[in-house]
């Protein structure tokens, strides 16, 4: 056996020898995928983009051992979009690369994007975020940055939480600067943030052009900024420079889009001390083993090459090579060449036109648009053809750097951390960390101030010359001083004192030269709309109308517009005051069931009750009595059936109820409803044609209008004096027979005369007094919060008092001074009731009845006609109910049973063992009848006619053979 030890080293020479024949035999195999590269290599961008793109190649293959490799081009662009372009058409025409990394900005890839999507070239661009760039117009640009529209949410919760209402935003003349603002007013408008100017910078404005800019928007009152430009020379300079005008101070709020916040790492301290206290949103890139190792090396990196700091843009760089390494891979090396030249156009005088279409192009595009990995910068996965938005942090730029105070995501919103998870989308400040903002302060800007040129707000007031209790306007003879007070003057000062900050403000009296009223109230709030009074003080209503050219303030008086008339004392002086307290109506319908109960009653009675029988005047008497009388309960027929017994429980019901409302009615009128209104309603006006009035310069002439009053029959006043002149003297008489106007005017003017007048008719709704700001104004959002403050604290209170005085119930008692009759609509239900109880006992009988006598109106055995038997059958009703226990008397013990049967004699029934001796044979005259049965005996004894009548006599039982009956006996008598 041989020592292994000795052939050790011819084994390792053999392996070495088949490690260098691999190797060999592997480079000969290896195949090149041509790749442009387009950068402006004069820029950090494009360094930064360069450097990582390098080492991202040689980073893959050292992990990867693939046949078929990247092989980069790179052009250099010179910071133009002719050098962008004709760097693509040499790397398209001379190298026939089969895509292109870049170009850096959005402008450049802008024209780049339409090369690749006529020769099927993907460009994939690290750097072009612009919006204006879209895959489904341009199918072969990838974008493996993020869209800029995908900050604008983030931007929208950040305004949000600290409840700004407006901003100015302040960006780039550039493709980059202006595809973003569209998507963020939307995202504004959306949180009803209003954006009232936008600052536009050309890339090439000198430092004065800035400054000019900046002192503009100092003389504004917006004093929150968004900034959206690249971290360049101009947005270096515009910060420098309002750091230098006093921009940069408390007070001021300046936001900023991850176009700068990206490279809030590669700026020096000169920059970042200019920017104390920034607010700004930027892309969160999560922490992973592989991105410390690469910062190492870019550090050690940077420092021999004296590369710029790393910023996520040379992570998005370094993932896009990795994505197209792995999509490269995925289709391999086509076997043919890789530009078709028989799609372009041969004969042609220019490059652009013989560029031919790539073979690989859309297998390319497909591979890379499915690539999903874990790169440095997070997860690499494509939606539409550009990176998916990830979270953003909030950061705020303090001391030499920037710290993070907070986390936005789609889906939470705002948040500490990412290990902060919300049930509901956040839009709070308090899920932010201590901001710092500028003036080193950590107190949250309002974002509105007053304008730093020193003008105070002018607040227009009305003039007028009645109701000086809401606003009065006198003017000092001696110093020509105006002086306004009243009302309304107090409340609004009573506002500004819950403000958190100071408003400089001064009066201006909408007047003209000779000191009277320059308009209507609607002419007044026209004038802010044109700008010239930035606001209104005042008894102005807040109408739909006025809302189109302002916006109020939340309302601070009563709401509605009613109408005064003259009242009168009248109804103890009329005859017919018991008549007042039902309606027409209700009489006629309390008639109508009274008679119709009545005649249910009799009906129902009328067969087995005595006391509803005799002759028809009587029986027609009984109806009305009856049911009059239970009108006072002083009925004394009793009623036999159950189911009159039904119907008249009801009825007295319902008759208990009619008659104490009446009593309770009529007592008002005759105690304490002694005065009524003159006129009810506007109805009674448009009838008569009276004339009313309302108040000089109100919207009330417009209200007027649509209930259709003739503009003739309208008369105008000014004060409470001339309302009460104008409705003593009534329409006929050069008055009015009513003034419409607002409710707080009206308390005025019943406070200083409520036994002669009051509030009467339906309110219209309207939203009372309000302080009226420009479209948009930030003040009204603050404005509206005091005058809460106000209304509902005691200050509201002790205001009114000092104008109207204590608070009287004269003003309010106007609409209980009268109260409208009784009406048939809060009854009917009653009537309802009676009227289905009636019904279902008639219905009862009258089956009941037929039932009993069919044979009457079914039998055949005669001639009769239908008529003739429903004649028979109405007579047959008109007979008493023999079967009913009212018309059968059992005496005491056992005796004989008379029974009538002939009219006018009575005819005994005997047992067969009683005597018929004991009877008399002659006719019983002036007993009771079928039609006398209600009479007394003492009537029966005056009676001449004859009567049959049913005895019941006592005879003792005699133990004898049956008597003989004999013909003159059976005429008048038959055992029972």
């Amino acid at each position: 056996m041989r020592n292994p030890i000795k052939l050790s080293p011819l084994f390792f020479l053999l392996m070495i020898f088949c490690y260098l024949f691999f190797v060999v035999t592997a480079q000969n195999t290896t195949e090149f995928f041509e790749v442009g590269v387009v950068l402006d290599l004069g820029t950090k961008v494009g360094k930064m983009g360069e450097s990582c793109i390098s080492m991202a190649l040689s980073d893959f293959y050292a992990a990867h051992n693939y046949t078929t490799k990247l092989l980069l081009h790179t052009r250099d662009s010179n910071k133009d979009i002719v050098g962008a372009t004709a760097a693509a058409v040499d790397l398209l025409k001379n190298v026939q690369v089969k895509a292109i990394i870049g170009p850096e900005t959005s402008a450049e890839a802008k024209f780049l994007v339409d090369l690749g999507t006529k020769t099927q070239v993907p460009i994939i661009s690290f750097s072009a975020s612009s919006p204006s760039l879209s895959s489904t117009r341009t199918p072969y640009f990838v974008r493996t940055t993020l869209n800029d529209s995908a900050q604008v949410n983030a931007i929208s919760a950040l305004v949000r939480a600290f409840r700004w209402r407006q901003l100015v935003p302040i960006y780039e003349d550039t493709d980059y600067g202006k595809g973003l603002i569209p998507d963020l007013t939307d995202a504004l408008q959306e949180t009803n943030v209003r954006v009232p100017y936008r600052s536009v910078i050309p890339p090439d404005a000198t430092d004065d052009h800035i400054a000019a800019e900046l002192y503009k928007l100092m003389t504004m009152q917006t004093r929150v900024f968004v900034v959206h430009m690249f971290m360049t020379t101009l947005g270096v300079r515009l910060f420098k420079k309002a750091k230098e005008i006093g921009m940069v101070n408390e007070g001021y709020v300046w936001i900023v889009t991850d176009g700068m916040t990206n490279m809030l790492d590669t700026v020096n301290s000169t920059v970042i001390e200019s920017m104390q206290g920034v607010v700004g949103v930027k892309p969160h890139v999560p922490r992973s083993r592989e991105l410390e190792t690469f910062r190492a090396r870019w550090a050690r990196k940077m420092l021999i090459e004296s590369n710029p700091e790393l910023s996520v843009f040379g992570l998005w760089a370094y993932d896009t090579v990795w994505a197209l390494a792995r999509a490269v891979n995925k289709i391999g090396k086509p076997k043919l060449g890789s530009i078709d030249k028989s799609k372009g156009i041969i004969d042609n005088s220019t490059d652009l036109a013989s560029l031919g279409v790539s073979r690989v192009g859309p297998k390319l595009l497909d591979a890379i648009k499915g690539t999903r990995f874990r790169g440095l910068s997070g997860d690499f996965d494509l939606i539409h053809g550009q990176l998916k938005s990830p979270a953003y942090q909030i950061v705020n730029v303090v001391g030499k750097s920037w710290r993070e105070i907070g986390i936005w995501r789609p889906e939470n919103g705002i948040s500490r951390d990412l290990s902060a998870v919300n049930e509901m989308y956040s839009t709070s400040k308090d899920d932010l960390k201590v901001v710092i903002w500028p003036g080193e302060t950590t107190t949250v800007p309002k974002g509105w101030e007053m304008p730093t040129d020193g003008k105070k707000l002018k607040i227009g007031v009305p003039v007028k010359d009645g109701f000086s209790e809401f606003v009065k306007v006198e003017r000092d003879s001696a110093t020509n001083a105006t002086r306004v007070t009243g009302f309304t003057i107090d409340v609004f000062n009573a506002v500004l004192g819950e403000l958190p900050y100071a408003l400089p403000y001064e009066f201006v009296p909408f007047e003209g030269p000779d000191g009277a009223s320059a308009g209507t109230y609607n002419d007044l709030i026209y004038q802010v709309y044109l700008q010239k009074y930035d606001a209104v003080v005042g008894d102005a209503t807040i109408t739909a109308n006025r809302s189109l050219y302002v916006d109020f303030s939340l309302p601070y008086t009563d709401s509605g517009v009613s109408m005064v008339v003259p009242i009168k004392d009248d109804n103890k002086k009329s005859a017919w005051v018991f008549l007042k307290p039902l309606s027409r109506n209700l009489w006629l319908m309390t008639g109508v069931a009274f008679i119709l109960t009545g005649f249910v009653v009799w009906l129902l009675e009328h067969r087995i009750n005595p006391d509803f029988r005799g002759p028809p005047s009587q029986q027609v008497g009984m109806i009305f009595w009856f049911s009059f009388s239970t009108l006072v309960f002083a009925h004394k027929e009793r009623v036999i059936g159950n189911l009159t017994r039904f119907v008249v429980i009801i009825w007295v019901f319902v008759v208990l109820i009619l008659t104490s409302s009446y009593t309770a009615s009529l007592t008002s009128m005759l105690t304490v409803e002694q005065l009524l209104p003159t006129v009810t309603d506007v109805d009674e006006l448009l009838k008569n044609g009276d004339f009313v009035g309302y108040q000089h310069g109100s919207f009330v002439l417009g209200l007027l209008k649509k209930l259709k009053f003739d503009e003739s029959k309208l008369r105008v006043y000014n004060s409470p004096d001339e309302y009460a002149d104008a409705l003593s003297k009534g329409s006929g008489n050069g008055g009015v027979a009513a003034i419409f106007d607002e409710i707080p005017y009206i308390k005025v003017f019943l406070a200083q005369s409520c036994n002669r007048y009051t509030m009467v008719g339906p309110t219209y709704k309207t939203d009372g007094f309000g302080l009226a700001f420009p479209k948009g104004s930030p003040l009204v959002s603050d404005v509206s919060t005091a005058v809460l403050n106000v209304t509902e604290g005691p200050k509201m209170v002790a205001i009114e008092q000092a104008w109207f005085g204590p608070q009287s119930t004269c003003a309010d008692s106007g609409t209980a001074l009268h109260s409208n009759s009784l009406t048939l609509e809060s009854f009917w239900g009653l009537f309802l009731i009676v009227g289905i109880a009636a019904a279902l006992a008639l219905l009862v009988f009258l089956i009941s009845f037929l039932y009993k006598n069919r044979d009457v109106l079914l039998n055949g055995d005669d001639d009769r006609s239908f008529i003739q038997r429903l004649i028979d059958m109405v007579k047959h009703f008109d007979q008493r109910d023999l079967s009913s226990h009212t018309f059968r008397r059992e005496g005491a013990g056992e005796g004989g049973v008379y029974e009538a049967k002939n009219a006018g004699v009575a005819t005994p029934r005997v047992h067969p063992w009683q005597s018929p001796s004991s009877f008399s044979h002659s006719p019983v005259r002036n007993l009771v009848t079928d039609e006398d049965e209600g009479f007394t005996s003492s009537e029966l004894q005056n009676s001449n006619r004859d009567v049959s009548v049913e005895l019941t006599i006592s005879i003792p039982v005699i133990e004898a053979p049956t008597p003989e009956i004999t013909t003159e006996q059976s005429t008048y008598a038959e055992f029972k």
